[in-house]
């Protein structure tokens, strides 16, 4: 399962370490993606393969479901870990999610998330805010 949060440098030459623990979880090679509010997914092999699943039976026909395939899978790589645990993050997506010289890397169950620090923190302010209303819509689900 990947579960955490932690603050990390990205080096000169674009490089992110990656937890052992989260490593571990993800196998050798794994997919960095563009994520949701502008940070980054990184997929294990086989939860890359169900999302795009997923993502593909969108009907083409609609507009959204082109240009959200197109951001999603269009931009995304393929990473595979050096010796110390870090990869390189391309300078499309590393302009895409803003990261600049800290990031943060959580764990969200079947995938990681890496942030911008300084976004991280603004995004995770306002969302702390709102943890009451979040809760009730998602009863409203029946989620909660």
């Amino acid at each position: 399962m990947l579960i955490g949060e932690y603050n990390h440098s990205i080096d000169p030459k674009k490089r992110l370490a990656i937890p052992a623990k989260l490593r571990k979880e993800l196998g050798e090679r794994a997919v960095l993606a563009r994520g949701l509010d502008e940070c980054l997914f990184l997929f294990p092999m086989a939860e890359w393969e169900k999302y795009t699943a997923e993502l593909l039976k969108l009907p083409m026909g609609k507009e959204a479901a082109r240009s959200l395939n197109r951001m999603m899978i269009g931009g995304a790589v393929e990473v595979e870990f050096d010796a110390l645990g870090r990869i390189l993050i391309p300078d499309n997506l590393r302009h895409y999610a803003g990261l600049k010289q800290r990031a943060v890397v959580m764990g969200m169950n079947n995938r990681l998330e890496v942030w911008d620090e300084e976004k991280w923190q603004s995004y995770r302010a306002a969302a702390e805010k709102n943890t009451d209303m979040l809760a009730e819509k998602l009863g409203e689900l029946g989620l909660y």
